[in-house]
């Protein structure tokens, strides 16, 4: 089990900016940008390598509640988001999720 499913489950707190039966967002513990928010499926996927058609509907529901949850933070002028994948991509919790930034510049590359 890991740190997301005692989030999505309420075992640890989490200061939680929306939810919906699908998915939920989060504020980052370890914040990179003055707004850094995980979204995140409330259904076990370990990482995009663990997507298959099945999750069409799903995948699009996240991407589609980005730009909703960005507007509700007052993200007017622009945000990042970023999915890391497998241990060279960053990813550090074996849970697909989004990380929204935004609140600053972003600069590029991103590192």
């Amino acid at each position: 089990m890991t740190i997301f499913h005692k989030i999505i489950n309420r075992e640890i707190p989490a200061d939680i900016v929306y939810e919906d039966d699908l998915c939920l967002a989060f504020r980052d513990i370890n914040a990179q940008a003055p707004t850094h928010v995980l979204i995140i499926p409330k259904v076990q996927i370990d990482s995009l390598d663990g997507l298959n058609s099945d999750h069409k509907h799903l995948m699009g529901h996240l991407l589609l509640k980005v730009p909703e949850i960005a507007k509700s933070l007052g993200l007017t002028d622009g945000y990042r988001i970023t999915v890391n994948c497998g241990e060279d991509g960053g990813q550090s919790v074996d849970h697909l999720h989004i990380h929204l930034l935004g609140g600053r510049k972003m600069n590029w590359p991103p590192g």
